[in-house]
């Protein structure tokens, strides 16, 4: 009669990216996003309306994400976790956490040959996020 027989299961579809979008909170919207300019040396787009500000992480492919300031964005250091990339070496990122407002939680740590690095920071509105890279 159709339909999965009895004991087997459908095998589950794999999903490319498992996530689409990302939004950084902030309180401080231009500091927020003169924090992430200096630490990753981009120029992010702007978009401020009346009901929020939103700045853009600029890409060419894969996931983007902004950084946003309005009603119900509240910075957190609890929460999910997102990791940025970053780059070839997280380092050349981490190392402007500080000078440019953030602090470091972790430093740069090895996770296995195939995986490569973390470190965990939290950024100039008490955000906690981390990078990754393989180097």
């Amino acid at each position: 009669m159709g339909g999965v027989p009895l004991g087997k299961k459908k095998k589950a579809i794999a999903i490319k990216d498992y996530v689409s979008w990302f939004e950084i909170p902030a309180v401080d919207f231009q500091q927020a996003v003169y924090f992430y300019n200096q630490i990753f040396e981009i120029e992010m787009v702007q978009n401020i309306t009346d009901v929020n500000a939103m700045a853009f992480f600029p890409v060419t492919t894969g996931i983007g994400g902004a950084v946003i300031s309005g009603t119900g964005s509240i910075p957190s250091d609890k929460g999910p976790l997102i990791y940025l990339n970053g780059g070839n070496d997280l380092n050349n990122v981490l190392n402007k956490v500080e000078q440019a407002g953030g602090r470091i939680v972790m430093p740069k740590t090895f996770i296995g040959e195939d995986e490569g690095y973390f470190a965990i920071f939290i950024d100039c509105q008490g955000n906690k996020l981390a990078l990754h890279s393989k180097n």
